[in-house]
């Protein structure tokens, strides 16, 4: 499908200090961010990074899965953003250095280089320069599943017409099997893309047998850890993983306007995104129309102009969790999501989650008779959740606290004509 791995040596990871992305021309400024507080998590525990977060002053926020909480720091990386362009104009050498910080910053979190990251706009924008890459006459088939979120079988679909040949992993209830790829993995399989938790049950695959299996038949390994990424370690060096999607928004309390796409770094230069731009080549600023020339890095799978007040948030909110620490931050996460199962399931709640902490991420689900309503009458008494498939969505992230838990259920004893019990 790629053809033979091109062992090697790269280019520099910090691509913001080679020559053709930087220009020497025009003042340098300052691209310090201002520093957040990376020991805070671990000396003042979430009290302490939950004040950083206005919102709980007014509201129990358990709707990370649909938009992770504003922080200051966050606030404040767009404010700078704003001076920065009052201030000097047009500081595209900073504003672009600051990605490259993003970019390593987002590397870091998951063991990889920063070479082997891609800053984009979308996890679809990410998924499309990826496919538009992969050459489908030798292996045609892409796997996914039924837990999948929307775009990622809208891009693999759209691969039809080159050649695709795309199979669905079927669901068991609230799962999805190991044996449900196992029977339609194959020999003609290109790549197998899944997500690490799904965004309707708040089911979470096994990831390290999802890439033994792939691997064994000589298909690649794409997971989209969207409804994940923040909330746990992320090890892709570990999992064996040849592709990996997230995005800002979400656990990893950033804006809208900013995903990563890691690619093993054997596998870059092998792919040639049809889907590019001018980001994607090899010296950003030569401004040449006449030749294509990708860049060495995963930075290939980039197209246009950075959305760099997006850059600025995600940084600081990237900057924020590290000071924390994933393991921590699952931690805390898996306790207080223990706690609310504990309390459906004592509610008598149809829980559409796995109970298994192994087998759920940091978002759950209680059946409702009228979802939209139960979320707009826990929204009036300062409870914020959201709703998929007829049920109610709660979420967790270092922030929320036991009493949130708590105030969530109370809320729900207070609507039991919303519910669906596993009587009914």
């Amino acid at each position: 499908m790629l053809g033979d791995a091109k062992p090697g040596h790269l280019p520099n990871d910090r691509l913001g200090e080679q020559p053709g992305l930087v220009g020497d021309h025009g003042a340098r400024h300052d691209t310090r961010m201002p520093e957040v507080s990376r020991q805070t998590g671990q000396a003042n525990g979430v009290a302490a990074f939950r004040k950083q977060f206005p919102i709980f002053e007014q509201k129990v926020y358990l709707s990370s899965c649909s938009q992770g909480a504003l922080s200051t720091p966050v606030e404040a990386s767009l404010q700078e953003f704003i001076e920065s362009w009052h201030t000097h104009g047009n500081p595209w050498e900073t504003w672009v250095r600051r990605m490259e910080e993003l970019r390593a910053e987002f590397a870091a979190l998951i063991n990889a280089s920063a070479d082997e990251v891609a800053v984009t706009f979308s996890v679809s924008t990410a998924l499309n320069s990826l496919a538009s890459a992969l050459d489908y006459r030798e292996r045609s088939g892409v796997v996914t599943s039924d837990f999948d979120f929307p775009t990622v079988g809208h891009v693999w679909l759209a691969q039809q017409r080159r050649g695709a040949r795309v199979s669905f992993a079927k669901a068991d209830g609230n799962r999805l099997p190991l044996n449900s790829f196992e029977e339609i993995v194959d020999q003609q399989t290109a790549l197998v893309s899944t997500t690490h938790v799904c965004y309707k049950n708040g089911f979470k695959n096994n990831v390290s047998a999802l890439a033994e299996l792939a691997h064994e038949r000589g298909a690649y390994l794409l997971i989209d850890a969207y409804q994940s990424m923040g909330t746990q370690p992320m090890d892709v060096k570990a999992l064996d993983l040849d592709f990996l999607v997230t995005g800002a928004l979400k656990y990893l309390l950033g804006s809208p306007g900013v995903a990563f796409m890691y690619v093993r770094r054997e596998l870059i230069e092998r792919l040639e995104p049809a889907d590019s731009g001018w980001f994607g080549q090899e010296n950003v600023f030569a401004y040449d129309v006449h030749h294509l020339r990708y860049a060495a890095q995963a930075r290939r799978f980039e197209t246009g102009s950075p959305p760099v007040p997006n850059v600025y948030a995600a940084l600081a909110a990237l900057r924020l969790i590290a000071g924390v620490g994933l393991a921590t931050i699952e931690e805390h996460v898996r306790e207080l999501m223990s706690r609310f199962i504990a309390g459906a399931r004592q509610r008598g709640l149809h829980l559409i989650t796995p109970e298994e902490p192994a087998d759920r991420g940091p978002l759950a689900m209680v059946k409702s008779a009228d979802a939209p309503k139960l979320v707009a009458v826990l929204a009036k008494d300062g409870i914020l959740c959201s709703t998929r498939d007829g049920a109610l969505r709660v979420s967790l992230h270092y922030y929320n606290t036991a009493e949130d838990v708590d105030a969530v259920l109370a809320g729900l004893d207070r609507h039991p004509e919303l519910l669906v019990t596993t009587a009914d």
